[in-house]
Protein backbone atom coordinates (compact mmCIF):
# COMPACT_ATOMS: atom_id res chain seq x y z
CA UNK A 1 0.00 0.00 0.00
CA UNK A 2 1.43 3.85 -1.19
CA UNK A 3 2.02 6.40 1.60
CA UNK A 4 0.49 9.51 0.51
CA UNK A 5 1.59 13.22 1.88
CA UNK A 6 -1.57 15.61 2.83
CA UNK A 7 -1.42 19.08 3.51
CA UNK A 8 -3.20 21.68 5.40
CA UNK A 9 -4.72 24.77 3.63
CA UNK A 10 -5.32 26.45 6.57
CA UNK A 11 -2.47 25.48 9.41
CA UNK A 12 0.27 23.91 6.51
CA UNK A 13 0.26 20.49 8.52
CA UNK A 14 1.76 17.97 6.58
CA UNK A 15 1.09 14.37 7.11
CA UNK A 16 1.02 10.99 5.59
CA UNK A 17 -1.34 8.00 5.60
CA UNK A 18 -1.03 4.97 4.15
CA UNK A 19 -3.69 4.19 1.50
CA UNK A 20 -5.05 1.47 -0.86
CA UNK A 21 -5.23 3.21 -4.10
CA UNK A 22 -8.60 2.71 -4.79
CA UNK A 23 -9.12 4.29 -1.05
CA UNK A 24 -10.70 8.21 -0.59
CA UNK A 25 -7.83 10.67 -0.44
CA UNK A 26 -8.16 12.58 2.98
CA UNK A 27 -10.03 15.71 2.60
CA UNK A 28 -10.07 17.32 6.55
CA UNK A 29 -6.82 18.07 8.22
CA UNK A 30 -6.55 16.25 11.76
CA UNK A 31 -5.26 18.98 13.64
CA UNK A 32 -7.74 21.90 13.02
CA UNK A 33 -10.37 19.95 10.67
CA UNK A 34 -9.69 22.16 8.15
CA UNK A 35 -9.49 21.38 4.22
CA UNK A 36 -6.56 18.83 3.32
CA UNK A 37 -5.23 18.40 -0.41
CA UNK A 38 -2.78 15.64 -1.63
CA UNK A 39 0.81 17.13 -2.31
CA UNK A 40 2.41 15.50 -5.36
CA UNK A 41 5.77 15.13 -5.94
CA UNK A 42 8.19 15.55 -9.00
CA UNK A 43 9.35 11.94 -9.75
CA UNK A 44 13.27 11.50 -10.36
CA UNK A 45 14.57 10.06 -13.60
CA UNK A 46 17.53 8.62 -13.64
CA UNK A 47 18.84 8.15 -17.29
CA UNK A 48 21.54 4.90 -17.67
CA UNK A 49 22.94 3.41 -20.63
CA UNK A 50 25.58 4.73 -23.32
CA UNK A 51 24.21 7.76 -25.79
CA UNK A 52 21.99 10.02 -23.31
CA UNK A 53 24.54 12.85 -22.60
CA UNK A 54 28.64 13.06 -23.02
CA UNK A 55 29.18 12.59 -19.20
CA UNK A 56 27.01 9.69 -18.64
CA UNK A 57 27.75 8.32 -14.91
CA UNK A 58 31.73 9.35 -14.46
CA UNK A 59 32.84 8.61 -18.66
CA UNK A 60 33.53 12.09 -19.19
CA UNK A 61 34.36 12.38 -22.96
CA UNK A 62 36.26 16.18 -22.54
CA UNK A 63 37.57 17.56 -26.32
CA UNK A 64 41.34 16.46 -25.31
CA UNK A 65 39.46 12.94 -25.65
CA UNK A 66 38.73 13.51 -28.91
CA UNK A 67 41.53 15.46 -30.55
CA UNK A 68 44.00 12.56 -28.74
CA UNK A 69 41.60 9.69 -30.59
CA UNK A 70 41.78 11.88 -33.65
CA UNK A 71 45.67 11.87 -33.45
CA UNK A 72 46.15 7.89 -32.75
CA UNK A 73 43.75 7.69 -36.23
CA UNK A 74 45.95 9.54 -38.15
CA UNK A 75 49.06 8.33 -36.75
CA UNK A 76 47.49 4.81 -37.56
CA UNK A 77 46.52 5.59 -41.02
CA UNK A 78 50.19 7.53 -41.54
CA UNK A 79 52.05 4.17 -40.26
CA UNK A 80 49.48 2.26 -42.60
CA UNK A 81 50.39 4.05 -45.91
CA UNK A 82 54.17 3.63 -44.42
CA UNK A 83 53.96 0.10 -44.44
CA UNK A 84 52.24 0.12 -47.69
CA UNK A 85 54.56 1.69 -49.35
CA UNK A 86 57.49 -0.19 -47.92
CA UNK A 87 56.20 -2.98 -48.89
CA UNK A 88 55.61 -1.96 -52.49
CA UNK A 89 59.29 -0.95 -52.23
CA UNK A 90 60.09 -4.40 -51.43
CA UNK A 91 58.03 -5.67 -53.76
CA UNK A 92 59.97 -3.76 -56.54
CA UNK A 93 63.38 -4.87 -55.73
CA UNK A 94 62.59 -8.15 -55.35
CA UNK A 95 61.31 -8.08 -59.01
CA UNK A 96 64.07 -6.22 -60.26
CA UNK A 97 66.43 -8.90 -58.25
CA UNK A 98 64.70 -11.57 -60.17
CA UNK A 99 65.03 -9.70 -63.74
CA UNK A 100 69.06 -9.58 -62.86
CA UNK A 101 69.30 -13.30 -62.05
CA UNK A 102 67.29 -14.26 -65.26
CA UNK A 103 69.40 -11.63 -67.32
CA UNK A 104 72.58 -13.35 -65.53
CA UNK A 105 71.40 -16.65 -66.17
CA UNK A 106 70.61 -15.67 -69.83
CA UNK A 107 73.60 -14.27 -70.68
CA UNK A 108 75.85 -17.55 -69.13
CA UNK A 109 73.94 -19.75 -70.83
CA UNK A 110 74.49 -17.69 -74.14
CA UNK A 111 78.06 -17.66 -73.16
CA UNK A 112 78.45 -21.48 -72.41
CA UNK A 113 76.94 -22.06 -76.23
Amino acid sequence: MPTYEYECDLCRNRFDRRQRFDDEPVSICPQCQGSARRVFHAVPILFKGSGFYCTDHGRGRSGSDSKEKGESVAKETAEKEAAGTASKASTESKTEDKKTATQQVESATTKSK
